[in-house]
């Protein structure tokens, strides 16, 4: 084999390398960056769903408001979101009392096999919990070290249409 052709198969095995390379980097920031907002946005969106008249009348029992949850929850992730993915929001269980949430979130990526679309999974399930028996204002709750924000989060690959 001549020299320029060894030369000419180095350089499209680069490329090809560089082209895997940058699937496998997209793939994997996406996959973080969509916990990571998954998880800040449960978070926040919990916190702001908490019924204030139902903890003040109740001695401390915490409870949230579905409605303001799948609200905030939707607001704050679109706000926070790339465009140049789509996203599919699931809220797979909300529980008002100890409040509990279930949410599922796929994104496209880049990537596409047999003209499938790849697709990331993320799902969080996240629980607000609290010693009832004290009674704290809900500045005092939040801020303590002994509520449990969220217990369990998975993630898993899928293809589109399965």
């Amino acid at each position: 084999m001549s020299r320029g052709m060894q030369i000419v198969g180095i350089i499209v095995l680069s490329l090809l390398a560089l082209g895997v390379i940058n699937l496998v980097i997209n793939y994997t920031t996406g996959n973080e960056l969509d916990y990571n907002l998954l998880k800040d946005t449960t978070e926040a969106s919990m916190l702001e769903a908490v019924d204030l008249d139902f903890y003040a009348n109740s001695n401390g029992q915490i409870r949230m408001d579905k409605d303001k949850f799948a609200e905030s929850f939707v607001r704050r992730f679109a706000e926070n979101v790339a465009n140049n993915r789509s996203y599919h929001i699931q809220i797979i269980d909300v529980n008002e009392t100890p409040p509990k949430v279930s949410v599922r979130v796929e994104s496209g990526t880049v990537a596409t096999f047999s003209g499938e679309q790849a697709q990331i999974i993320n799902k969080i399930d996240a629980i607000l919990e609290t010693k009832y028996e004290e009674s704290r204002t809900l500045d005092e709750v939040i801020q303590s070290d002994d509520t449990l924000l969220y217990a369990s989060s998975g993630f898993t690959y899928e293809e589109e249409g399965e």
